[in-house]
């Protein structure tokens, strides 16, 4: 039997830090070493903030009933969405709608947060 997981990906649903505890973003970061890494940071209200760590392509994936707020931090994402590609740089963001097919590209390694239910299944549904 095979230890493979179906998606190559480090994917980290366990919340890190509580309310009232700093942050410090860019020490995982530096301390990152994987070529996907997403880390849920904090939850507020019913949503979480997730830091991903990134090179490389996602595969394609949708949510039926959640939406996802991408910003970038560093480096470069491209969104692919059915019929376009939209292209974010440092500081600019942007929400993929429920339902909508879509994948997520870092054409070199990037740093973004994202905003989404805590129940979502990063890998989609």
């Amino acid at each position: 039997m095979s230890d493979a997981q179906p998606y190559p990906y480090a994917t980290h649903l366990d919340i890190l830090h509580a309310a009232l505890e700093v942050v410090d973003v860019q020490k995982l970061v530096d301390a990152c070493r994987d070529e996907w890494y997403n880390q849920t940071l904090c939850q507020v209200n019913g949503s979480v903030v997730r830091l991903g760590v990134i090179r490389g392509e996602y595969h394609w994936h949708k949510h039926d009933k959640d939406e996802e707020f991408f910003y970038v931090v560093e480096g470069r994402l491209l969104i692919d969405l059915e019929g376009r590609t939209v292209a974010l740089e440092p500081r600019q963001g942007f929400v993929v709608p429920r339902g909508v097919v879509h994948r997520t590209r870092a054409p070199e390694r990037s740093v973004i947060l994202m905003v989404e239910n805590a129940g979502i299944v990063p890998t989609g549904d």
